[in-house]
């Protein structure tokens, strides 16, 4: 299962972002907010690293990561992939995000299956919209989300997803 490193936004992001998986959902999409069955509901981010499995030692040093909240710019609709398509808020690379996803992957790297799209210079940062997107429903998907503009949000935290035990905690918050 995934192991992922993830960038949590502000509530009023969060809030705008789960009204869009609402609007899909109405278009006949799954929602993210329900793909972590079993554990707790899925939650807007932005992830930052992935790996088949993140060590204890990896967890220990993500913690000891000092973090503040900084903006981050929400942007237009994307769609991913060629069969499986998946369509995603691209989020405006800036030099704090850059940097953040940098120190994760630095961090992170050395753990067993971390993919070559998330190494700096490679990744695409975005919040994930909607997954399997069924090729006859993509316009209508983009039509229900594209009307929006980009804004500004703000990443608010860090947190680890463990998929294999479904399980979400905090690495480190601005709070």
């Amino acid at each position: 299962m995934v192991q992922s490193v993830e960038l949590l936004l502000d509530e009023t992001t969060e809030s705008y972002i789960r009204r869009q998986w609402d609007l899909l959902a109405q278009a006949g999409l799954a929602s993210p907010a329900h793909a972590a069955s079993g554990g707790e509901p899925g939650r807007p981010h932005i992830t930052l690293s992935v790996a088949r499995e993140i060590w204890p030692r990896i967890d220990r040093e993500l913690e000891r990561t000092a973090f503040e909240p900084f903006p981050v710019r929400l942007g237009g609709v994307l769609v991913f992939g060629a069969r499986r398509l998946i369509l995603v808020r691209l989020v405006v690379p800036s030099e704090q995000l850059l940097a953040w996803q940098r120190r994760v992957h630095r961090i992170v790297e050395p753990c067993p299956g971390v993919p070559a799209n998330l190494r700096p210079d490679h990744w695409t940062p975005h919040v994930t919209l909607a997954r399997r997107v069924p090729q006859q429903l993509l316009g209508e998907a983009i039509r229900a989300v594209a009307a929006d503009r980009d804004f500004t949000a703000t990443g608010v935290g860090i947190r680890r997803w463990d998929g294999d035990r479904r399980r979400a905690w905090a690495v480190a918050d601005g709070v």
